[in-house]
Formats: C-alpha cells, sequence, structure tokens
C-alpha cells in the first residue's frame, strides 16, 4: 500500500509522510504511533500479485556485511531505555568504527550495510532532538578520514534536519548516506597524500582534487549510487564564489545538498587536529568562516548552521 500519513513527519517516527509499505516493520512501527489514522493512494499502490511484504525474518548477512557494521550500533540506537548523552557517544564510537571498516574496504556488499545503518541514524536524529544535541556536542577532533567522515555526516544531517523540517520533499535516508560517503573516493588517493603532516605540492593537490570524481565512480561502480550522494559526493568542495573543485561551479548552480556539507565539510576540518596545526575552538572557527570564507559559502545556509551550534552550545 502507498499511504499517506496526515500529520507532520515531525510527529511520528518516518521519514517521509508519504511513502510505499515495503516491510513488516513498517507496518509495526505505524501500530506502535499515536496515529489515529492513515490515508491509502491505491492509485500508486503495487498488487499483491506483483510484490509481497514479507515477515522480515532476520536474513543471513554476508560475514563481510557483519564484519563492517559493529556489533552493538543498531542495537544502541533502538534502545529506548538507553540515556540521551549514552546514546550519543555510543552512536559516535561505533560510527566511527563502520566508516574506518568501510573505507579499507568499500565493496558494495558494504557500502549497502552502511547505507542502511546510517539510515537508523538518521532516523534517530531527526526523531530524537536530545540525542541530537548530545552529537553536536561531542563530535571528535581526529581528522583521520573515518572520523571527518562521521563528523561531517552528523553535522550535515543536523542542518538538513533544521533547513528542511517544515518540508516532506527530501529523502532524509539518501541524504544521510550522502554526507556520510561523501569523502569515499579519498579511498583511490594515495594515503601518503592523505596523511602529510605539511603543505601538499601542486601535483599533489592536482590528485586531491580528483577524489570527488572517485567518490561518484565507486558508487557507481557498486550500484549505490542515487540522486542526493551524486550530488553531495561531487559539489562539498565547490564555492559560493566559484573558486572550488572540480567543476568550479558557483552561486545557484551548487546544490542546496552541496551548499550543506561545504560548510560542515569546513568546519569540521577547522576544528580538528591535523600533523601541521592545531584544533581551532568553534567559536573561532565560525568567525574565521565569516569572516574569512564567507564567501565560499551560501549566506542563508552558513547563518543556519550558526544557529545550529548556537543552540546545541546553549541547552
Amino acid at each position: 500500500m502507498y499511504i499517506n500519513l496526515p500529520t507532520s513527519w515531525m510527529s511520528h517516527s518516518f521519514i517521509k509522510n508519504k511513502f510505499l509499505i515495503t516491510s513488516r516493520s513498517q507496518i509495526d512501527k505505524i501500530i506502535q504511533s499515536s496515529l489515529k489514522e492513515i490515508k491509502i493512494d491505491t492509485s500508486l499502490g503495487k498488487d499483491l500479485i506483483d510484490e509481497v511484504i514479507a515477515d522480515e525474518p532476520s536474513p543471513s548477512v554476508p560475514e563481510t556485511v557483519q564484519k563492517v557494521v559493529p556489533e552493538g550500533l543498531r542495537e544502541m540506537i533502538r534502545d529506548p531505555k538507553l540515556a540521551s548523552d549514552k546514546k550519543a557517544q555510543a552512536v559516535q564510537h561505533y560510527s566511527q568504527d563502520m566508516m574506518k571498516n568501510l573505507l579499507e574496504s568499500p565493496t558494495a556488499e558494504n557500502i549497502g550495510a552502511v547505507m542502511t545503518t546510517v539510515s537508523e541514524i538518521v532516523d534517530l536524529i531527526v526523531t530524537d532532538d536530545d540525542t541530537n544535541h548530545y552529537l553536536l556536542n561531542i563530535t571528535s577532533h581526529d581528522f583521520a578520514t573515518y572520523t571527518h567522515s562521521v563528523n561531517v555526516g552528523i553535522l550535515s544531517i543536523s542542518l538538513a534536519k533544521a533547513l528542511y523540517r517544515k518540508s516532506d520533499n527530501h529523502d532524509m535516508h539518501a541524504l544521510g548516506s550522502g554526507f556520510f560517503l561523501h569523502d569515499l573516493g579519498k579511498t583511490r588517493i594515495d594515503q601518503s597524500i592523505i596523511n602529510k603532516p605539511g603543505k601538499l605540492t601542486e601535483q599533489e593537490w592536482n590528485e586531491m582534487r580528483g577524489h570527488p570524481n572517485h567518490g561518484f565512480e565507486i558508487l557507481t561502480e557498486t550500484d549505490k549510487l542515487n540522486k542526493e550522494s551524486r550530488i553531495i559526493v561531487l559539489q562539498h568542495h565547490e564555492r559560493n564564489d566559484g573558486s572550488g573543485y572540480p567543476l568550479g561551479i558557483k552561486g545557484d548552480d551548487i546544490h542546496p545538498y552541496g551548499r550543506i556539507c561545504s560548510v560542515a565539510d569546513v568546519y569540521d576540518a577547522l576544528t580538528s587536529i591535523r600533523p601541521y596545526k592545531p584544533k581551532i575552538p568553534p567559536f573561532e572557527a565560525l568567525r574565521i568562516m565569516q569572516k574569512e570564507m564567507l564567501h565560499h559559502f551560501h549566506r542563508d545556509v552558513f547563518e543556519r548552521f550558526v544557529l545550529l551550534l548556537a543552540a546545541a552550545e546553549k541547552t
């Protein structure tokens, strides 16, 4: 059945108000919610002859998939008794392990497993404001690619939540996958360049600038590419004044999803420790972005990002 939940998406645990039911767990979530009624659009449903909803028994998961997602991550996310601060710490820790495993072995199975798990992290951030608050306040400052991927993922999902909370036109699950996988292409960059404790040469920079295209290629080759991930992976280093890469596009040619990831990406880079620089405190990083780099960002997106962090700091 294709259903329409006649209420704000912030009032239930689903990401969208309108969607096709494809699993027994979705039905269970509807039953467990406080919804009194739902609307069914028979014109968009599928015939039972063509597609039958299974009761979703625990599938046999390939060993490679079991390894990439740490045991305990999903249990922590789903545990209703776990305090929000403890849940945030666990999600942060396990997510870093998950991304580290993925970047070491970016196979189609592993990418698929990570995307499925990121969807649950997105659900948590969107529906649980308390845990979202703690996640915004405990981001790690180690600039390893897997840590950076998690930080940017959490920051970007939180910013997208703030920007799109009144809209049902955005697939937050797909956005979350794009944000977490934005630097996937770095797996095809020489690690001596990624970890170099100093400034890169022009040749090294040229290689580094290829990672958005590499990420696009990996998602295409593994058949895990969707509209949102394509935009985010390719555009997270584009700048509002046209000084970014790989395409050098500017202004309105940069998609809002790319703008969101760009702001989060720069902020995390500034506040993280690197071999050649100490970390910068959050307020100082925002000041630098506002005073010296504002021409890189879409003003409205940057200002909403500042408000998001300010609210997290106050509460």
